[in-house]
């Protein structure tokens, strides 16, 4: 257990940037899942403009420190060419 008050407060701070974090994963990991649905679905217009709505959650997802932009930019790449192959 902390004994000093910065490392009490550091415990209550990291607390609540977990939740956060967690919430803006769970969003970034949404936004995905439904391209993805899109895609299996077969509705190249469907799926792109589900990619349209997720960009924005996944770049929101480096700017908040879950995501690595190298990996928004593998995950984006990767999908605009799924869709582009239907």
């Amino acid at each position: 257990m902390a004994h000093h008050q910065s490392a009490k407060k550091r415990i209550r701070r990291n607390a609540r940037q977990t939740v956060v974090n967690g919430d803006r994963r769970g969003r970034v990991r949404t936004s995905i899942k439904n391209v993805e649905l899109a895609i299996q679905g077969g509705d190249k217009a469907e799926a792109a403009a589900a990619l349209r709505t997720a960009q924005p959650v996944i770049q929101s997802g480096v700017g908040g420190g879950v995501l690595h932009a190298n990996t928004a930019a593998r995950k984006l790449s990767r999908l605009s060419k799924r869709i582009k192959a239907l």
